[in-house]
């Protein structure tokens, strides 16, 4: 889920970094973590205030206390300049090591660089980045089986026929592209299934909406949405609702957010694809901790996928804050 500003906005990024520091500090301490580990993990994610980095986030700090150690938390939007000034932050703390999701594939490779040329250890969450052996770890969903289980299942919701449109993720990451690739590679073997439309929106649950708007007036008879992210598929819901075209649409869906679980129990969205998040999340920290104190991260694979499931109606009631229940 690139956007650089100018560089009078640096002071701005530096004051986000530090009131989200502060805060984060703050915790680490009221959870009782203590300095015997090694000290302090900069957790640097994307955007807390959407559900699925909030839960990101929520397991880094969990994961991090539980492993002994204080954490710094902030948020650099997907924005490379704040992600850089976050990094030489860490760096200048000392911090043991960092749990990043970082922002953009090829834009965060010099920012990863400076944290190894620091000698600070360093695991990639939810997003890798266009290069290999500089991180101690990159672990991320399948994508890829992930886009393949949804394009499946909303191609037989269409009844293998109709129009359609699709809603893209932010460009400069990778899992962007993955996922429009991996439903194209299902459903371009439907012949009576035509795109007819596509349009950026960026992760973003409002910018899903208007670009939803946006393809709706050109396209008014469309039958069905592709959207690389539950939020952006949310948007597309509040769009059709609007429109009072939603009875007559299927939407896709992809991560496994709470409101797109409630959304597919009530019908308004055929399917999501769950990423294991919390999964993921909880092997970074573990593997981070370890390589701190071993020098090694114990897995046998710089780059980890972990497979992703099919969020449906039956599926769905047993799905909790990213986390599937057993059974």
């Amino acid at each position: 889920m690139t956007h650089r500003r100018k560089h009078g906005r640096r002071f701005a990024a530096l004051g986000l970094a530090a009131a989200l520091t502060l805060t984060a500090c703050g915790n680490g301490d009221s959870q009782g973590a203590s300095t015997q580990a090694g000290g302090t993990i900069a957790i640097i994610t994307v955007d807390p205030s959407n559900p699925y980095w909030k839960a990101e986030v929520d397991t880094a700090q969990s994961e991090v206390t539980k492993a002994g150690y204080k954490f710094t938390l902030s948020a650099h939007k997907n924005d490379p300049a704040q992600q850089n000034t976050m990094v030489e932050t860490a760096i200048n703390d000392k911090v043991a090591g960092v749990i990043l999701d970082p922002a953009g594939a090829e834009e965060s490779i010099a920012a990863v660089q400076k944290l190894v040329d620091a000698k600070i250890p360093v695991v990639l969450v939810n997003a890798e980045i266009n290069k290999t052996g500089l991180a101690t770890a990159q672990i991320v969903s399948n994508n890829a089986q992930g886009a393949t289980l949804g394009a499946e299942a909303w191609a037989s919701a269409m009844g293998y026929k109709g129009t359609y449109v699709e809603l893209l993720g932010k460009p400069s990451d990778n899992n962007a592209q993955v996922r429009s690739d991996g439903y194209k590679g299902v459903l371009s073997q439907y012949p009576d299934l035509k795109k007819i439309g596509q349009e950026i929106g960026n992760w973003d649950r409002t910018e899903g909406q208007q670009k939803m708007e946006a393809l709706l007036s050109k396209n008014p008879d469309v039958n069905g949405v592709i959207a690389g992210n539950d939020e952006m598929a949310l948007g597309a819901i509040n769009a059709l609702k609007q429109a009072g075209k939603l009875a007559q649409v299927k939407v896709l869906g992809f991560d496994g957010n709470q409101d797109a679980v409630e959304a597919v129990k009530r019908g308004e969205m055929v399917a999501s694809v769950l990423q294991p998040i919390v999964e993921g999340t909880t092997k970074a920290v573990a593997q981070l901790a370890e390589t701190i104190k071993t020098g090694k991260s114990g897995a046998s694979e710089e780059k980890q996928a972990l497979d992703c499931t099919l969020v449906s109606k039956d599926v769905a009631p047993k799905v909790n804050n990213f986390v599937l229940a057993a059974g």
